[in-house]
């Protein structure tokens, strides 16, 4: 059965996964970790609801679901930055208002294209073994070019998330690094629909930053070892996936969770430290 595990483990379709998720999960932990200090976890949300409604765009004008994906979330992520400008509504009712609807309208519009037949379970939970090569330089192409950016803003990112005043102070764009930041996001999450789906992408970019919080004393040590963690759920859960015949991408996500959970009852609950 060893053998057997071991040959299948060792397949193209497995290595591309692992290649993708351990590629999703080294960038998720310095964004997710800003995705934490700065509570824009109901960002993500939005996003990656919003991600279903690019998947049907993309269906129904036959075009690349990826890249429809990609444009959707920047085109969304990009309005949430207007709206959020306006103080007639309070930001988590308006992003409440765009999460349900763009979910409910992708979901709309894939049942009234009656010629088009969609596995929606693959895109709500995720399909990483499905994982084709074309997907896989998507992913990686987009790793690349968020951690180039990351490497040039990350003191900017940083400032405007410790202290706004003082970052603007200092000549920082606040709006202009905000919404690098949020389109940095929606790439991220658009590139990640097959590792865990829609209803679980904001998992991985909070999950392992919320655990590694607990053994980190200043905020690079958080986002390295958000990183770590996140290939370790990630390898740990493509593993037990297959041995335990259960899907993929729900499988990454406890581990993550499990991680989380072990680490913050060993540490106990703590005051959050004023570096991370």
């Amino acid at each position: 059965m060893t053998n057997s595990l071991l040959s299948i483990l060792t397949t193209d379709f497995v290595l591309y996964a692992l290649a993708a998720g351990l590629a999703l999960a080294a960038i998720s932990g310095p964004m997710g970790s800003l995705v934490v200090w700065r509570r824009m976890s109901y960002f993500g949300d939005t996003l990656a609801h919003s991600a279903l409604l690019g998947i049907a765009i993309g269906l129904i004008t036959n075009s690349n679901p990826q890249l429809s994906i990609i444009i959707t979330c920047l085109l969304f992520a990009f309005m949430l930055t207007l709206l959020d400008r306006r103080p007639s509504l309070s930001t988590d009712t308006l992003l409440g208002i765009l999460a349900h609807s763009s979910l409910a309208l992708g979901v709309v519009v894939l049942a009234l294209a009656d010629s088009i037949r969609v596995d929606l379970e693959a895109y709500l939970f995720g399909a990483l073994l499905t994982i084709s090569t074309t997907d896989l330089v998507w992913v990686l192409g987009i790793v690349l070019f968020v951690a180039v950016v990351f490497y040039k803003f990350w003191n900017d990112f940083l400032s405007i998330t410790v202290h706004q005043e003082l970052a603007e102070i200092e000549g920082i764009n606040i709006a202009k690094m905000n919404l690098i930041l949020l389109l940095l996001i929606a790439l991220v999450i658009a590139v990640s629909m097959k590792i865990v789906g829609v209803l679980l992408i904001t998992s991985l970019l909070i999950v392992p930053p919320a655990a590694a919080r607990q053994l980190s004393k200043n905020p690079e040590e958080m986002a390295v070892k958000a990183s770590i963690i996140g290939v370790i759920s990630v390898v740990l859960g493509i593993f037990s996936s297959f041995y335990l015949d259960v899907p993929v991408g729900p499988t990454i996500v406890v581990v993550a969770t499990v991680i989380f959970l072990l680490l913050y009852f060993r540490s106990g609950v703590q005051e959050p430290s004023k570096n991370t």
